[in-house]
Order: C-alpha cells, then structure tokens, then sequence
C-alpha cells in the first residue's frame, strides 16, 4: 500500500468525460480546487463530482479549498510585455494607469507597495526572473535599478527579498470565496500567505461564522512565517495541516535557503502532529511530456523520505496533457521512496511522555507493529481521527486501516501518511468482542490478508466517543474469519 497521499488539483484538463474517475482510480486522496482560477460554479460542480465518482468507486478523496490570497502583482504593459536591461531604471508606480506600462514604467495592482519599500529593499518578479533594487520612493512611485533583466509581462507576481510586504492574508474576495467553500462542505481550506497563527485564527473564525468547520492549512510561502522558531511553530500549532508552497517561499528567502527549510518545515510539522504538504513544480515536465525527469523523480522521493504526508500536484493535472500518467508517476515515486530504509526509520518518538492514555496507546501500538512478527496490519475504531494522526508518525511499513462513522474523519484521515480511511457500519446488537473480530474479519478479507497472519486493533471500550482509545489487542485472522464466515 502507497503511504504518501497524492493532492492533485482539478481544472479544465480534468473535465474531459472519464478523465476525473481515472484520476480517483489512479490513486488521488485529496482533490484541490484552486479558488484563483474558475467560477464559484466550477467549484461546486468538481466537488459533487469528485464526492459522486469517490462514492462509486469505494474510496474516501477528500475536498481542499485553496484560497487566493493578496494578489502582490505589477498591473499591465500598453503592449502586453516589455524587456528590461541591467543598469536601466524603471518605475513602479501605483497611481499609473493599469494598462500604460512601458519600458520605464509600469503602474500597480498591489498599492500599499510604496509604503512597504526602503532604498536598498530587492524586488522580485515573475517568480525572480527580473530583479530590481529600490533607490527611491517618491510618493506613489518606487524608483528601481534593473539589477537581472529580461522579459516582463502583465500581471506578474511581487516578492520583497527576506519578506516584509504588508498585504493581509485574507482580502475581500477570500471572504466571499468563504462562502462557497462553506456551501460545498470542503474538508480543508488552504489559507494563503499567513504571517503568523493570529491570520489562521482569524480565518478559522470567518469560517466559523459561514458554517464552516473545514480543518485549516497554513500555506507556508512568505519569509516571516520562516523567520524564528517560535513563530514556525505557533503557525503550524495554530493549523489542521501546513503546505510547503515552495514557489513564493523560494522566491523570498532564496532557493540555497529553501532545501534547509523544506526539510525543517517537514520535521516540525511531525513533532507537532500536523500532516504536512509539499507542493510547487513537483513534475512540472508532465504539463507536456508523458514522463517525468530524473530530477522531478528525485525531488518527489526525497520529500517521501524526509517524512511529508502529501505531494501535490498543481499545473500537472489542472492544465497538463497528462494528469492521469502524472498521478500514476508520482505514486510509483512515492512508493519506490518508501520502501527505502530510511524512510522506514521515520520512527515514533520512544523516548516521549504521554499525557494522554490514547496517545500511548497509539505510541505502543506503532511499537508493537515494528516487532511482532507475523503482524499484517493495524485496524484502529476512531471518532475524532487522532490515534491513526499519531500512527502516521512512525515510518511502520504496515497499512493503517482507519475506521470511523464520522465522515468528516474519514475525510480528514484522507491526508494522513499511511492511513486508509474506511466508513464502518458497526453491529450495534454484539458484544465488543464480537465486533473486533467481525471488524478483523472485514479488513482480512478486504486486504487479502494471510490466515496465519495478525492484525493489531485499538479502539474506546465504547464506539462513537472521542478522545476513548484505551484498548489494544491482537486478533488472528483465522479466528476473525471464523466469525465472520459464521461458524
């Protein structure tokens, strides 16, 4: 079983007839809907569908809703695109007409960028294709020395070298887009360019207050979010999940930088129990090609091996020639990755003290599975999802079979790494021991587990009660199976 969940994000090359189900059936877990491209109507149709084709195929695929975000760009250019050159100057200016760029001047959709500006900041655009160094602000106008030149065309992106731009977090459209979000019930809503855990607080309320109760992920992509420990961590605290969006990230604190913090951000998410994403040109050549480089293959394995929940697929799967061959490219990736032994040493923290009897409980039981022979898969009973969360952190090659009446669990489960979420159906007429071997039985039979085989189970001494995990057993599969064939 793939351990690595796979986000891919649905567009036009979605909606060719079959192509969505193919891509489900490929092996998608969380579909993304990108909330800066596409009607409101776009979005509520993908999300019926995926739920209808998802229900049809027997899997759970959860819905994430990508908010946009402050849009930090130049406005346009009287001719489309204009080529700047190293040594010229060339104006930034927010009270410039939209549409009446030229070689020395272009106006702003960002406006508040001359108050965010000092002589000597470095401006970056187009993802740092064209870098420009302040040295002057005079009024609406930041003045700039060309410092890499080239091509620059309407409506490219804005980043300030080490941070530091004002814009919020959430604008007036992602408080109308909320709307939408709440009406399609989406599982997870990506919060993008949060400074710090008050803008998740805030964004956590907003939806709240629309009916909402999606589970949060902090789009770690701007320099402050990266600047201290302290701030990482409350971020990340202060969220359901986080993704490393490695494009404006890369950009703001420079590529050299990002490999480290990659890896940190990855490292502190599982420390702190929350699944985390890597995202941004993880197979960009698919966009046109039916393979991906060695390098892509690389990138996507090394994320796997430093412990990441989920790749994600942006441009690949919404506009490529290629999505289903792409999902089906990352996921040999990501197992190939995971049968390495250094991603079977991303072990549970042994040395930890619990303060939850649950938590221990799920501790032990990664424990147990890593040396008991014999052992085939670990069946965990959940309500609220966080014993099979804490499972996920340990690098144990065993399924993780989830089982939960919640189907917002279930959905929430979708992203975890290792964990194959189940709708049950519990007899509600059978002692608890009946059911453990009937629910075995299930599973033995749905994994075409061995007879001879073990499975571990935990669950609450009562069913539908969260935060209850406080038993542990092991049930034989031929034991199972005899209760479940009726003998």
């Amino acid at each position: 079983m793939r351990r690595t969940k796979i986000v891919a994000t649905l567009g036009p090359a979605c909606d060719c007839p079959g192509v969505l189900k193919r891509l489900l059936e490929a092996g998608v877990d969380v579909c993304r809907l990108n909330f800066s491209h596409g009607s409101a109507d776009d979005h509520r149709r993908r999300a019926r569908e995926v739920r209808e084709i998802a229900r049809g195929i027997g899997r759970t695929v959860a819905i994430l809703a990508d908010l946009q975000g402050p849009k930090i760009r130049i406005a346009r250019f009287k001719d489309q695109s204009v080529i700047l050159k190293a040594g010229d100057q060339f104006v930034l200016d927010a009270q410039l007409d939209s549409n009446a760029g030229d070689e020395s001047q272009v106006g702003l959709d960002y406006r508040e960028l001359p108050k965010d500006s000092r002589p000597g900041d470095v401006l970056l655009l187009d993802d740092g294709r064209v870098v420009l160094r302040v040295t002057d602000v005079n009024g609406s106008q930041v003045v700039t020395e060309v410092i890499t030149g080239g091509k620059l065309s309407n409506n490219k992106g804005i980043n300030k070298q080490g941070g530091g731009l004002s814009a919020s977090a959430l604008t007036d459209k992602d408080y109308s887009d909320m709307d939408v979000v709440a009406e399609i019930d989406a599982d997870f809503v990506a919060i993008s360019f949060p400074r710090d855990a008050e803008d998740m607080h805030l964004a956590r309320a907003a939806l709240k207050q629309r009916g909402s109760d999606a589970d949060l992920v902090a789009k770690i992509e701007r320099a402050e979010a990266v600047a201290s420990d302290a701030v990482l961590d409350a971020l990340i605290s202060a969220s359901d999940a986080v993704m490393v969006a490695r494009g404006d990230l890369g950009v703001e604190i420079g590529d050299d930088r990002l490999i480290g913090v990659q890896k940190k951000i990855i490292t502190r998410a599982r420390a702190l129990d929350r699944p985390v994403i890597t995202a941004t040109q993880m197979m960009e050549s698919m966009i046109s090609n039916s393979m991906p480089t060695r390098a892509e293959v690389f990138d996507v394995a090394n994320a796997v091996l430093d412990g990441t929940d989920a790749v994600m697929l942006s441009a690949e799967t919404a506009a490529g020639d290629y999505p289903v061959e792409t999902v089906l490219a990352m996921a040999k990736t990501a197992e190939g990755a995971e049968q390495t032994e250094q991603a079977q040493a991303l072990g549970a923290r042994v040395e930890a003290q619990y303060g939850r009897r649950d938590e221990a409980i799920a501790l032990g039981a990664m424990y147990i599975a890593n040396h008991l022979k014999k052992l085939a898969a670990i069946v965990c009973i959940t309500e609220s999802g966080s014993t099979p969360l804490w499972m996920s952190r340990s690098g144990a090659s065993l399924p993780i079979v989830a089982l939960s009446v919640q189907p917002k669990t279930l959905a929430r489960m979708a992203l975890f790494r290792g964990v194959m979420p189940l709708a049950f159906d519990p007899p509600t007429d059978q002692p608890m021991s009946i059911v453990d071997k009937v629910v075995v039985g299930q599973v033995a039979e749905s994994l075409k587990l061995p007879e001879d085989s073990q499975v571990l189970l935990t669950r609450g001494d009562r069913l539908n009660t969260p935060g209850g995990t406080s038993t542990l057993k092991i049930v034989s599969v031929e034991e199972a199976k005899r209760i479940t064939d009726g003998d």
